[in-house]
């Protein structure tokens, strides 16, 4: 069992005023010690977010369908997905707490 929620799917990473078709599995938690929703994931390899973040890009909005949040990308892994996560309301419609 996992208190985890979240999305995998079609999603949008914008940088400035580029928008950037992207596929994503995202997953998040409530962390109960600092009172934040922190929410991380994958971005499929994409070549146009490879030459944005190797061009200094860091950050991110990341929209799914059903919400957006402010992400940060960090450096690949062997398979050319991009780490992305933040704390905040996450890109995603989360469970509310019964």
């Amino acid at each position: 069992m996992s208190d985890e929620d979240g999305y995998s799917g079609e999603a949008t990473l914008t940088f400035g005023e580029t928008e950037v078709p992207v596929e994503v599995e995202l997953r998040g938690y409530f962390q109960p010690i600092d009172g934040r929703y922190h929410w991380y994931g994958r971005v499929k390899q994409n070549d146009e977010v490879t030459s944005r973040v190797e061009g200094g890009a860091r950050t991110a909005l990341l929209r799914t369908p059903t919400g957006q949040a402010e992400g940060t990308l960090t450096d690949p892994d062997p398979w050319g997905r991009y780490r992305v996560g933040g704390t905040s309301t996450p890109p995603y419609k989360i469970q509310e707490p019964a």
